[in-house]
């Protein structure tokens, strides 16, 4: 897989966001693979050989999560 360079993320979530509720690029995500929080916006893509993209966890390649592992976290937790 090769990374893709996203400059307009807000519109590329929008757009390719696999769920209902997009979230915003401030949001805090924690991902169940890598056990680490993250800032939305700091997510990567990656594009396979067939062409599709994949929206990953800012710790890809390191961390194989991309956004069915992502869950909210809570805005009053302190990290």
């Amino acid at each position: 897989m090769i990374e893709i360079e996203v400059k307009a993320k807000g519109t590329y979530l929008k757009e390719h966001y696999p769920f209902e509720d997009v979230p915003k690029l401030s949001d805090k995500k924690l991902c169940i693979h890598c056990d680490k929080v993250f800032t939305v916006k700091d997510f990567k893509v990656f594009k396979d050989e067939t062409g599709f993209e994949y929206i990953c966890c800012p710790n890809a390649l390191e961390c194989d999560g991309t956004v069915i592992d992502w869950f909210s976290v809570d805005e009053e937790e302190k990290f």
